[in-house]
């Protein structure tokens, strides 16, 4: 029976290359000269630090940028809030990985509403799609690209 998996991935290397490059345009602009404003990266979070709030909003849209450049979907990117002290602020952006179980739900809602001929279960972080039909798979791929979800969504491990 042909089957696929719907998965929310990222790779953390492009996410760090994104990261390094928008270090060093900081790094190079005029409006950051003498300030102490950089990004830094622990696994699938990153923080963002400077003096001023104002900094950190020119900041995180100088790393959407970079990531799009590097064909990276920034709806994963989950932004906190910034704390400010004296003339140091930081902001928290955390990376989403993987399908939580509410969403998960959700999708399988969606498909069983879509009255389709298939099977979708949720297996950890992922959803697994099986059918007798191949058209019918290219169906449930294309009701979900219509849904928003609030995460990129990637359609592997497609077998017939």
């Amino acid at each position: 029976m042909p089957s696929f998996d719907i998965v929310s991935e990222v790779d953390l290397q492009e996410v760090r290359n994104a990261v390094d490059q928008a270090n060093r345009e900081v790094t190079t602009r005029f409006d950051f000269k003498n300030v102490d404003a950089r990004f830094e990266q622990k696994g699938a979070e990153i923080t963002l630090r400077a003096e001023s709030d104002f900094q950190l909003k020119q900041m995180l849209d100088i790393l959407r940028q970079k990531l799009v450049k590097r064909n990276i979907d920034i709806g994963c990117m989950e932004s906190g809030k910034p704390e400010t002290s004296l003339n140091n602020a930081r902001q928290q952006v955390t990376i989403r990985q993987g399908i939580d179980t509410e969403t998960a739900r959700k999708m399988v809602k969606g498909i069983k509403a879509g009255k389709l001929k298939v099977q979708a279960q949720i297996q950890g972080e992922q959803v697994r799609v099986t059918g007798k039909k191949r058209d019918e798979l290219q169906q449930v791929i294309a009701l979900l690209r219509d849904a928003d979800y609030g995460l990129p969504l990637q359609f592997n491990n497609f077998r017939d």
